[in-house]
């Protein structure tokens, strides 16, 4: 027997943005558009550090269960250890990969001076292995040039081949360049005025980014684009702290804040189809109603949180109203699962989650 714990909300392209969020802030850019977007984020619900791991179970949780640790995880491979979500895989004390995992504040707490509200943001703390944290320590990110450590997954530490700064930095795999980056617009962004006692670093300037560091995040962002976990992480978040991270919402802010060649025309493609959707459990049948005003040509599919197709349910002509489809999902092992639905050029993700 299992039961079948379903979260009701639409993930789009660029993930359910409330209604009028982020209204003050359309159609600006540079330091306005900054301004604009740290007094929409600011003053979050801070959470106290100790419950950082019990938030980390729906913020950061693969579809398997584990710990999505970006240290360690091999995309669409298997990594050399996983993290489950029990007392005993927390660090403590460690001595190599694989021997615990701690909150690893990809802004480091001593450039901050460990002070609140920072210390417990979870947009900049992940579930790490402890041991690759520490030897991401406090040395900012960048392109290693000659790794002196690589960690099983490929993340490196080692001198930096950027231009404008040679000292040691960390860098993780490609695949999470572009969450680091957009982690770091985010705090630069939230915390803007608010970093009077925090340090000039190497990296930066209390909250704002030196220039040699906003060149590595700007080519991240772009070569890493915005992924369906950072959607899912955002939108946990936004539960949890009632704020969310513009870039993740918005990458094109990224340009519009921090490049000169901001296109506001891009904010358009955030203007998707919301069709009424409602999800029902039966027994071992999961239905599907979506309620569409007209014939539209629908296709859905069910995914895994990595995007591997597991089952195709429709394709066709809707009917106008409210139309029903059926699965039987008895099959399916634990974990996170989406239905992917193609309806006028967009792909809508409605998330359930099935524990054994």
């Amino acid at each position: 027997m299992f039961k079948l714990i379903l979260f009701i909300y639409l993930s789009l392209i660029f993930a359910d943005i409330p209604n009028g969020y982020y209204n003050s802030a359309e159609g600006l850019e540079g330091n306005s558009l900054k301004i604009a977007l740290h007094n929409i984020i600011d003053n979050h619900d801070s959470q106290s550090y100790g419950s950082l791991h019990d938030h980390f179970e729906s913020t950061d949780r693969k579809s398997n269960g584990t710990v999505w640790d970006i240290y360690s995880d091999v995309p669409n491979g298997n990594p050399a250890y996983v993290y489950h979500f029990v007392d005993s895989d927390h660090c403590g004390n460690y001595n190599s990969e694989g021997d615990c995992y701690n909150r690893e504040h990809s802004w480091p707490q001593s450039w901050f001076n460990s002070g609140s509200p920072m210390k417990s943001d979870l947009f900049h703390v992940y579930p790490t292995d402890g041991y690759v944290n520490s030897h991401r320590g406090s040395y900012p990110y960048g392109d290693v040039g000659s790794a002196s450590w690589t960690s099983t997954n490929g993340s490196k530490k080692g001198n930096c081949s950027n231009s404008g700064y040679n000292g040691v930095v960390f860098e993780p795999i490609d695949e999470y360049k572009g969450d680091i980056a957009r982690t770091y617009f985010y705090m630069s962004t939230r915390y803007y005025n608010e970093d009077s006692s925090w340090d000039n670093t190497d990296m930066t300037n209390g909250a704002e980014i030196k220039d040699w560091a906003i060149n590595v995040l700007l080519n991240w962002h772009q070569l890493d684009p915005v992924s369906e976990k950072e959607i899912n992480r955002n939108d946990e978040i936004y539960d949890i702290q009632d704020n969310r991270n513009p870039f993740i919402d918005h990458p094109e802010w990224v340009e519009c804040i921090w490049t000169d060649m901001c296109d506001l025309s891009i904010e358009d493609q955030h203007q998707h189809y919301k069709p009424l959707i409602n999800i029902i459990q039966k027994n071992s049948t999961t239905i599907l109603e979506m309620e569409i005003e007209n014939i539209q040509k629908v296709n859905i599919d069910i995914v895994n949180i990595t995007g591997q197709h597991i089952n195709h349910i429709f394709n066709g002509n809707s009917q106008s109203g409210i139309n029903r489809w059926e699965y039987q999902h008895k099959s399916l092992p634990s974990g996170m699962y989406f239905f992917s639905i193609n309806i006028k050029n967009e792909i809508i993700s409605q998330k359930f989650i099935i524990h054994k």
